[in-house]
């Protein structure tokens, strides 16, 4: 009996062992996937037809459609309407080419179309040849899906993490710079606008610039050799003008019926105190009014929060230079790109825990060529600030639900899948009064309430 029972025990025992195992196992930390090969898309249809189609936010009511054609001699014109293949409005707009050394680049039209109603899907067609699009414009009022992915490129795990983000319906795609990461490869650009029409056709992508658009000639200089941001600024042009600023590199724009105000830094375009981008950020940042823009968001390329060993100090310069103003016009959300990992902070102003500073969030994971950064610093001095961090791929979403509520989900690729792995509520700061600054106009009442 006492040799059964021991049997029994032992028996027991074993069992718990591999119960606790398999929970072991099942807890184990994700396995992070290597860098996704390279997908070179090409174009094998007519030279006169559309390819590298993309549209992008202009103002209230308009969309630049952008597209490339091999045939020079084609019209800069976009024939758009409500319903499939009746198109009840044209707009034509202009071109561009560059040449860089060797490379010359195709015919690259951009055309404004509208006045367009919010949240409506329309039909189009570029060039007047080759196949129908369809664009959805982005809603006038809240609540608004905003989809962040930070470097690019054009891998198998870039093809996933878009997958994944066009699954669940958004109304907009932010970038914080690159994007294809052509690095002076000048086909690899057309490739990449081959890769994402797809998506970038049915729904505006804003992007910014990252170190990879810079693509400088080497040096010394040659002569005829190309500005920097030759490619992207022939490409993927920015609504600059529409908020003042001097230069495509950096710019903002306002989303639902403006309750949305985002801003697009250049981390490769001067930032100093004296530059023009310091004087345009302030001067963008004083006429927000938070009365009617409760939500306030920035996007940047280098992170100016990192505890990652990759780029470490990068963004720090920028982040010297401009930090205050974001922090005084309480900026809510951060995002930046460049780490080719997640992490997210907690509220943050001048390396401290700040209630009323911005969130700043890396995701500079959705699929570049060159891998993730894997090595996070335990004992860097902003470790206690980073509330997650985790080297794998994926995109976020950030839904801005009414003027006091959003929330912030970052969906990690698993495969086939995409499984949230971190997420959080936010309150505008807009809405928190502790937050609110003296000569606020928004919180002379409270102000005066409290006095």
């Amino acid at each position: 009996m006492r040799t059964a029972r021991c049997v029994l025990l032992a028996a027991r025992a074993l069992v718990v062992t591999a119960l606790l195992a398999a929970a072991a196992a099942a807890a184990e930390e994700y396995v992070r996937p290597p860098p996704g090969r390279i997908i070179l898309t090409e174009h094998a249809e007519p030279a006169a037809h559309p390819q590298q189609v993309h549209v992008s936010a202009v103002g209230a009511k308009h969309m630049r459609v952008s597209w490339v054609t091999d045939d020079k001699r084609t019209q800069s014109v976009v024939e758009y309407g409500r319903a499939s293949r009746n198109y009840t409005a044209t707009a034509t707009g202009d071109s561009t080419s560059y040449r860089y050394f060797l490379y010359s680049s195709g015919k690259i039209h951009h055309v404004k179309i509208g006045p367009l109603e919010p949240g409506t899907v329309y039909y189009y067609r570029c060039g007047m040849a080759g196949k129908e699009f369809s664009l959805r414009t982005p809603p006038a009022a809240l609540p608004i899906e905003l989809a962040l992915v930070g470097d690019l490129g054009q891998t198998e795990w870039t093809a996933s993490t878009l997958a994944h983000a066009g699954r669940t319906d958004y109304d907009m795609l932010l970038v914080p710079g690159d994007l294809a990461y052509a690095d002076t490869q000048q086909p690899l650009w057309d490739s990449f606008g081959r890769f994402v029409q797809r998506h970038a056709s049915r729904r505006p992508w804003m992007v910014t610039q990252g170190n990879h658009e810079v693509e400088a000639a080497p040096l010394p200089p040659v002569a005829g050799a190309p500005p920097p941001f030759a490619a992207y600024g022939a490409r993927w042009p920015a609504p600059h003008e529409e908020s003042g600023s001097p230069s495509s590199l950096y710019y903002s724009f306002d989303a639902a019926g403006g309750a949305v105000h985002v801003v697009m830094l250049g981390s490769y375009a001067p930032f100093d105190a004296g530059s023009d981008q310091y004087r345009w950020l302030a001067r963008d940042l004083a006429g927000v009014d938070r009365r009617a823009t409760p939500w306030l968001v920035a996007l940047l390329h280098a992170p100016w929060y990192n505890t990652n060993a990759a780029h470490q100090g990068e963004g720090e310069a920028m982040r010297g230079a401009m930090e205050r103003l974001l922090f005084e016009a309480r900026v809510d959300v951060v995002f930046a790109g460049h780490v080719h990992a997640y992490e997210r902070f907690t509220r943050v102003y001048n390396n401290e825990a700040n209630p009323c500073g911005p969130v700043y969030i890396t995701i500079g994971d959705g699929g570049n060529r060159e891998g993730l950064a894997f090595d996070f610093e335990k004992k860097h001095k902003l470790a206690p600030l980073s509330v997650t961090r985790e080297a794998s791929f994926g995109h976020g979403r950030l839904r801005v639900v009414n003027a006091t509520t959003a929330h912030w989900a970052w969906h990690r690729n698993d495969d086939a899948d995409s499984v949230v792995r971190d997420e959080l509520w936010l309150e505008s700061l807009a809405a928190n009064s502790a937050c609110r600054q003296q000569g606020d106009p928004a919180a002379a009442g409270s102000w005066n309430d409290e006095l």
